[in-house]
């Protein structure tokens, strides 16, 4: 064999392990990142939940607010100062509660 032939032979044997040891570094990089996709897809969709039920309960709060400030002038003033009461009580528990939680 000539020189070039070991040349050629030598540089396709350093070629291949190179791009063997690429490749193999490259899929047990990717098999990682496989093995945290349906760790990380769980925690988005768990973050997303929560999100999705604090809006609708910030939403549920503006709309009892509005519902609240609708003129009660149909109702009984005794009725009407009942149901002021039971709303600052129902206010009071609820400030209640989230320090509890």
């Amino acid at each position: 064999m000539s020189n070039s032939d070991y040349l050629i032979k030598a540089t396709v044997k350093k070629i291949s392990e190179r791009i063997n040891k690429t490749f193999i570094g490259k899929v047990e990089e990717a098999a990682n990142v496989a093995q945290e996709v349906p760790q990380i897809l769980k925690k988005e969709i768990e973050d997303l939940k929560d999100e999705i039920i604090q809006e609708a309960k910030r939403l549920e709060e503006i709309d009892s607010d509005d519902n609240l400030r609708k003129p009660k002038s149909s109702l009984n003033p005794k009725i009407e100062q009942s149901l002021d009461k039971i709303e600052s009580i129902k206010f009071f528990l609820e400030n209640l509660n989230n320090l509890l939680e």
